[in-house]
């Protein structure tokens, strides 16, 4: 009894008379008995603290893991019931969708422009020239389309977004018989259109994700985004067959206008605005974000004024950010849009076997995206930095597609071709868990804005590659000379990544 006994001569005295027995309280407790008073022997009366209970309550059963969230407590995390069922991986899905009509919109062309360019006897350079007209577009929409992300919120972006490279899409056909101006003009609009589509989902991934999901999430949606590639690159061809050239672009722009009615209906730019959200993933979210309501939930609060562009630029995380959007790109433009016509003059096959040559890598990116934004969550859960975390996932992507090109070039068949094609193609998507995350934690109030600016770098990038591409081949007669100098391209890169990227938090307002 003593070890449970200790002198409090401030703790209250309880009112217990003799002959009633002292409480025995269901929560752990300290009794304390202060010392008899020396002129007598009546039994001292009990004085007690109770202590905070370690028995936690939960609103809902627990099913899954605990991780400690911005303020140390615990967080419980969803089982995978739970998590698939959430109202952010609803987001998440719809997200995908728009990314795979991004692609396939824009990747249509890859496949149209070999029965064009016979049909107007376009040379290669041309060729690149109409290729790299989306391009144009896409050039100057980026950062104007991350401050409205940033200012507007992604929702409402997105949806504008949509619904116009849509209709650009479905009036491709029209462009094309009427001028080749007009044609040009088509796919500049297209590319305005798409560039607000990587921001907004950037933002939206940013307000409905926790921090140790969204890599995760990038790599759902970005998963979207290949498989619009490949849906592209193999239906293409069988539609061409059956409702002519420029069958795709009315289909594909169509399905863009019903995913635009889906979206404005279900989807809502914050979690605290949804309908129909639980209010236990409505809390897990929020803990988990670590982030300020103005940052992510008052977007109509922030200040319109000018991005601080000058200060953005200042810092060497935003340069490696720049760098590393521009090399994926090169290499992303690269190969989507001359891998069709490198199978085709290099090994000789037809256009539909060059397309299922082509689309294969596509497919295997979207599903090895997606493990490598689980295995980063689950680095960053497990203790590994975040900084570190990015390092690793970007050398991956740009280190195994480096080696893979080289592999590229000494293949005897279109067979070997596409399998060294696939780990080119499939490593890149690492980088979805490296730069393309990154913009959200080093600057979460101007993410989008980043974005945009990168994605511009990136755009510069991807016409220099495009275009170079075909007069490379045009001049040299082999695009192997040029996979070479983009292998080497794909290692400095590296280096610089290694060098300059940060996952922390970078602070733009103070001076270097």
């Amino acid at each position: 009894m003593a070890s449970l006994l200790r002198l409090s001569p401030t703790a209250p005295l309880l009112p217990f008379p003799r002959s009633s027995p002292v409480p025995r309280p269901s929560l752990p407790l300290h009794f304390r008995i202060p010392k008899p008073h020396p002129t007598n022997h009546i039994p001292c009366r009990l004085r007690y603290n109770p202590l905070p209970s370690p028995i936690r309550s939960y609103s809902k059963p627990v099913s899954g893991s605990f991780e400690p969230d911005a303020g140390g407590e615990e967080i419980q995390s969803p089982s995978l019931l739970e998590f698939v069922t959430s109202e952010r991986v609803k987001v998440v899905a719809m997200l995908g969708l728009a990314l795979a009509l991004c692609n396939a919109d824009r990747v249509v062309m890859s496949v149209a422009i070999v029965p064009l360019s016979k049909a107007h006897g376009w040379s290669q350079s041309f060729s690149g020239i109409v290729q790299s007209s989306f391009l144009w577009g896409y050039l100057v929409s980026p950062v104007i389309g991350g401050a409205l992300v940033d200012y507007y919120g992604g929702k409402r972006v997105m949806a504008y977004g949509v619904a116009l490279w849509s209709m650009a899409t479905f009036l491709t056909p029209w462009a094309a018989e009427s001028s080749l101006s007009a044609l040009l003009a088509m796919r500049a609009l297209l590319g305005i259109a798409e560039g607000v589509a990587l921001p907004s989902m950037n933002n939206m991934i940013l307000r409905w994700f926790p921090q140790t999901e969204r890599a995760g999430a990038v790599g759902l949606a970005m998963a979207g985004f290949q498989l619009g590639c490949a849906i592209g690159l193999l239906l293409s061809p069988i539609l061409m067959s059956q409702a002519g050239v420029y069958g795709p672009f009315v289909i594909f722009g169509l399905f863009g206008f019903l995913w635009v009615l889906v979206w404005i209906s279900v989807a809502s730019s914050t979690p605290q605005k949804h309908t129909q959200i639980s209010q236990y993933e409505l809390e897990y979210i929020t803990k988990g974000q670590k982030l300020t309501t103005q940052q992510s939930n008052e977007p109509e609060k922030r200040s319109k004024a000018i991005p601080p562009f000058n200060k953005l630029l200042s810092k060497w995380p935003t340069w490696a950010l720049i760098s590393a959007n521009a090399m994926h790109s090169w290499g992303y433009f690269v190969i989507l849009s001359w891998m069709p016509i490198y199978f085709n003059t290099i090994y000789g096959v037809n256009l539909r076997e060059a397309a299922w040559f082509s689309a294969l890598p596509w497919a295997m990116m979207a599903v090895l995206g997606y493990v490598a934004g689980a295995g980063s969550d689950m680095m960053i859960k497990n203790g590994v930095s975040v900084t570190t975390t990015r390092k690793v996932m970007q050398s991956i992507g740009f280190l195994g597609p480096g080696l893979a090109l080289i592999g590229l070039n000494s293949a005897k068949n279109p067979a070997i071709a596409s399998a060294w094609l696939t780990i080119a193609v499939s490593l890149k998507s690492f980088g979805h868990s490296g730069f393309l995350v990154n913009f959200q934690e080093i600057a979460p109030q101007y993410a989008g804005v980043l974005h945009g600016m990168s994605n511009t770098a990136g755009t510069l990038a991807a016409i220099l590659g495009t275009v170079g591409a075909g007069f490379f081949a045009e001049r040299m007669g082999s695009f192997r000379g040029f996979l070479m100098f983009t292998s080497f391209l794909y290692f400095v890169s590296a280096l610089f990544w290694n060098i300059f990227a940060t996952g922390e938090r970078v602070d733009y307002d103070k001076s270097n």
